[in-house]
């Protein structure tokens, strides 16, 4: 069975861990002139958080500012959309129907290439999300965030075989750790929904107690990571420059 999911010219899920780095601007010109930037880094994939832009619930600035960040990002970069919402520690609160609006209207655009849905927004709310994304000819990140605790192993792959189950194409969860051994619960859950599910995951331990998660996941099965240029998106974030190199000694070593 496959474990891979291509996007652009980038497979996800084989080789060296791959780096994913968020952009966290309020402003079209803040926006477009961080991603014009990210030339000068290596940098496998380009998040748009949209929660901390301040036009994001205008449908038309939304999508017109996706393509003048798509332009340039250039035809290579493969860009994610997420607008992560209050319940699970984003920046702005939004209602179901306006969520399901605006991942319609970004999926449909064709400025960006993946869409983040939270697996947990209620079931039918999240299936109208996964199949209008995947009519539209984007694939879909299913995320869960617990800024607070990590849950037990079990709940953990439980949550990952839900998004798999759910149709996101990359099933991916950040847990909060409150002992160094939430840390390894979390790599011991990766591993069992690896070895289990059919396509790649993304697992993460925020804060600097689980900045390990960040830069391990090619030995326990977390396929991408996220790391920096300028502004965090969340806590242990490391600069993509430091975090390429740790990764390619590690991928090296392998």
């Amino acid at each position: 069975m496959s474990k891979t999911v291509r996007v652009r010219n980038l497979v996800i899920g084989e080789g060296k861990t791959k780096v994913i780095v968020p952009i966290v601007g309020k402003t079209r010109e803040e926006i477009v002139e961080k991603g014009a930037s990210f030339k000068n880094y290596a940098i496998d994939m380009v998040e748009w958080r949209v929660d901390f832009y301040e036009d994001v619930f205008d449908t038309e600035k939304l999508i017109e500012t996706a393509k003048q960040l798509r332009a340039a990002l250039g035809e290579e970069m493969p860009l994610l959309y997420t607008f992560r919402t209050a319940n699970e520690g984003g920046e702005k609160a939004i209602d179901a129907a306006k969520y399901t609006e605006l991942n319609k209207a970004i999926a449909e655009s064709g400025a960006v290439d993946l869409v983040d849905v939270e697996i947990f927004s209620g079931d039918d709310v999240v299936r109208e999300n996964i199949d209008a994304i995947h009519e539209a000819g984007c694939l879909v990140i299913g995320s869960n965030h617990d800024f607070h605790k990590t849950p037990e192993k079990d709940e953990l792959v439980r949550r990952l075989t839900k998004m798999s189950d759910m149709g996101a194409d990359i099933p991916k969860i950040a847990v909060w750790p409150q002992s160094r051994a939430d840390v390894l619960t979390l790599f011991a859950a990766t591993v069992e929904a690896d070895d289990s599910i059919d396509r790649p995951l993304i697992t993460m331990s925020m804060s600097p107690t689980g900045v390990i998660s960040r830069l391990a996941g090619e030995v326990f099965g977390s396929a991408m990571t996220f790391g920096m240029v300028g502004k965090a998106s969340a806590p242990g974030q490391i600069p993509v420059e430091e975090l390429q190199e740790v990764l390619g000694v590690l991928h090296n070593s392998l």
